[in-house]
């Protein structure tokens, strides 16, 4: 008779808000994180949104640069319109912000699953699936305006509904104890880690035993 291969048990299903060891080694628990009162996750979009704004100003300022026409004025000029394009985005970001805080009933529901090589951020399938919702609505908003990059970051959210951190990749690891929050952040990868209070020094000391490359604060 042929061997019956063993079914892989799932402990996905744990609902404890403190790190349980589960019997496959990994230590696994839910984190809510409140949208309103913690406003660590709306610091990431304005993070990103200074980021994507500061790479545009600068190659339109390498682009007059090369063509000779950049004079001192002309930087003024360039920057002042992007100071106030971001002063508009940044409003927008908050008001965005606060519908998808409502869509998710003011709580984002997350999954950890940690172990000795990688940690896990998994969205928990209520919240996985109004993502998905709001990923399609900003592709198809993005389509309707002729903005790709819109509709790249709606189909991006749409899809990915999960986030796996290898340690060997971590170049810095950010506690941000008011916040709940661990940022643990590679060469191209930011994930974030949310913890309580009485287990954060247990999750953010195992972080720090755990990757071998880290600046640690």
């Amino acid at each position: 008779m042929a061997k019956q291969k063993k079914k892989k048990e799932n402990y996905d299903n744990v609902k404890s808000t403190r790190p349980v060891l589960c019997p496959d080694g990994k230590y696994r628990w839910v984190f809510d994180v409140p949208m309103l009162t913690n406003p660590s996750i709306l610091f990431d979009v304005y993070w990103v949104l200074a980021i994507s704004f500061g790479i545009v100003w600068l190659f339109v300022l390498l682009l007059g640069a090369c063509e000779g026409n950049l004079h001192l004025s002309d930087v003024w000029g360039v920057t002042r319109g992007f100071l106030l394009l971001i002063a508009v985005f940044f409003v927008i970001g908050y008001v965005a912000y606060f519908f998808v805080s409502w869509h998710y009933g003011w709580k984002y529901s997350i999954l950890f699953i940690l172990d000795e090589k990688e940690v896990v951020h998994k969205q928990l399938p209520g919240t996985e699936g109004k993502a998905r919702a709001i990923g399609k609505l900003t592709a198809l908003a993005g389509a309707g305006r002729g903005n790709l990059s819109m509709v790249g970051m709606g189909i991006l959210v749409a899809n990915r509904t999960s986030m796996t951190t290898s340690f060997t990749s971590v170049r810095r690891l950010i506690p941000r104890r008011r916040y709940h929050l661990i940022k643990v952040n590679g060469l191209l990868t930011r994930n974030r880690v949310f913890v309580g209070d009485e287990d954060y020094d247990f999750v953010y000391q195992f972080l720090c035993d755990h990757c071998p490359n880290a600046r640690k604060g």
